[in-house]
C-alpha cells in the first residue's frame, strides 16, 4: 500500500503547530503588507495582522510562490509515495490552476483537489484526506472522491464593518456610507467557488439567527435532514471575535443537537482582509461516504 502524505494550505486554518500533531503539513500563504511580505503563521500572527488592518495598512494576497510550492512538495515526497494536496477554493485564488500545471511534471505522484474549500471546510477536507488514506486509497482516489463531494459544504459569514468590502471595491463608498449609517450587517455565503451576498441583517442578533436558518434549510435540502446530524460537521469560524464565536457555538450546538466537535477557528485570513475583523461564520461539510 503507497503511503500518502496530506498538504494543505494556511487558509484551511490549521496553524504549524496543529499541523505536526495532525501528520498534515500545511504550505503558509504569502502577504504583502506596506510593499513587505510576510508568511501566515510564520512571519504573521492573526494579531499582527488584524494590527495593520487596522493601521489602515496596504494589506493584500499573494499566491505562493512556485518555488515554495515545489519545495513543500518534494519534501513531503521524501517520506512519501503520493502526495495530496489540497489548497484553497479555485472560485478564490489562482494558487489551485498554478498547483494543478505544476502537478503535471510528477507522473501523478501529486493530486491537486480543487473541491472549491476555505477555511474550516477546507480543514475538514484535509482531515478526510487522511481519513481516506488510512483507509486504504490512493492519492488519485481520494482526489476523486474530495471533489466529488466538493459542494457538499456551505458557509455563511456575517460581517460587522463595511469598510473592507469598500476598501476592496466590492461595493461603492455610498453604499458603505449608508450600510454603516443604518449599522446594517451584511451576511455572505460562500456555496462553491465564490464569496457571494446573502442577506441583510439590521442587528447581530438578527445575522446570527439568519444564518442558523440558512443553514438549517441547507441541511434538510441538501445534506441528508436534521436527523442525519451525525453525519454532518458543523463549524464556526470568526475574524478577531473569539468571544463571540464561542457564544455562537454554543447555539449551534443546542439549536442543531450536535454532540459532534465543532471545530472553532479564526477565519482564513485571505478572506480576512476583504472583510476584516468582528465576523462571525458557520459552515457545514457533509461527512465523507464510509
Amino acid at each position: 500500500m503507497s503511503k500518502i502524505a496530506v498538504m494543505t494550505d494556511s487558509n484551511s486554518g490549521i496553524t504549524q503547530i496543529e499541523a505536526k500533531e495532525m501528520g498534515i503539513t500545511v504550505l503558509p500563504m504569502p502577504f504583502i503588507i506596506d510593499g513587505k511580505t510576510y508568511y501566515e503563521d510564520i512571519s504573521l500572527t492573526q494579531e499582527e495582522f488584524y494590527e495593520k488592518l487596522a493601521q489602515n495598512a496596504d494589506v493584500s494576497t499573494s499566491q505562493p510562490s512556485v518555488e515554495d510550492v515545489l519545495k513543500y512538495w518534494d519534501k513531503a515526497l521524501e517520506d512519501a509515495d503520493e502526495l495530496v494536496y489540497i489548497p484553497m477554493s479555485s472560485g478564490l485564488s489562482g494558487s489551485c490552476s498554478t498547483a494543478q500545471m505544476l502537478s503535471k511534471d510528477y507522473n501523478g505522484r501529486v493530486q491537486v483537489v480543487d473541491n472549491q474549500r476555505i477555511s474550516v471546510t477546507q480543514r475538514q477536507s484535509a482531515m478526510d484526506a487522511m481519513e481516506l488514506a488510512g483507509r486504504g486509497m490512493n492519492a488519485a482516489q481520494i482526489k476523486e472522491l474530495l471533489e466529488q463531494e466538493k459542494m457538499q459544504s456551505s458557509i455563511y459569514i456575517m460581517l460587522d464593518t463595511l469598510t473592507y468590502l469598500k476598501k476592496g471595491g466590492r461595493i461603492t463608498p455610498a453604499a458603505a456610507a449608508l450600510g454603516t449609517a443604518l449599522r446594517l450587517k451584511p451576511v455572505l455565503q460562500i456555496q462553491g467557488e465564490k464569496l457571494d451576498a446573502f442577506t441583510i441583517a439590521r442587528t447581530k442578533k438578527q445575522g446570527v439567527a439568519k444564518m442558523i436558518n440558512a443553514m438549517e434549510t441547507d441541511i434538510k435540502e441538501r445534506f441528508g435532514g436534521m436527523e442525519n446530524m451525525d453525519h454532518i460537521h458543523i463549524e464556526v469560524a470568526h475574524t478577531a471575535n473569539e468571544e463571540a464565536a464561542k457564544e455562537f457555538e454554543e447555539e449551534l450546538r443546542e439549536h442543531f443537537g450536535v454532540k459532534n466537535e465543532i471545530i472553532c477557528n479564526p477565519l482564513s485570513l485571505s478572506v480576512s482582509c476583504h472583510i476584516g475583523p468582528g465576523a462571525l461564520a458557520v459552515a457545514c461539510s457533509k461527512a465523507i461516504p464510509e
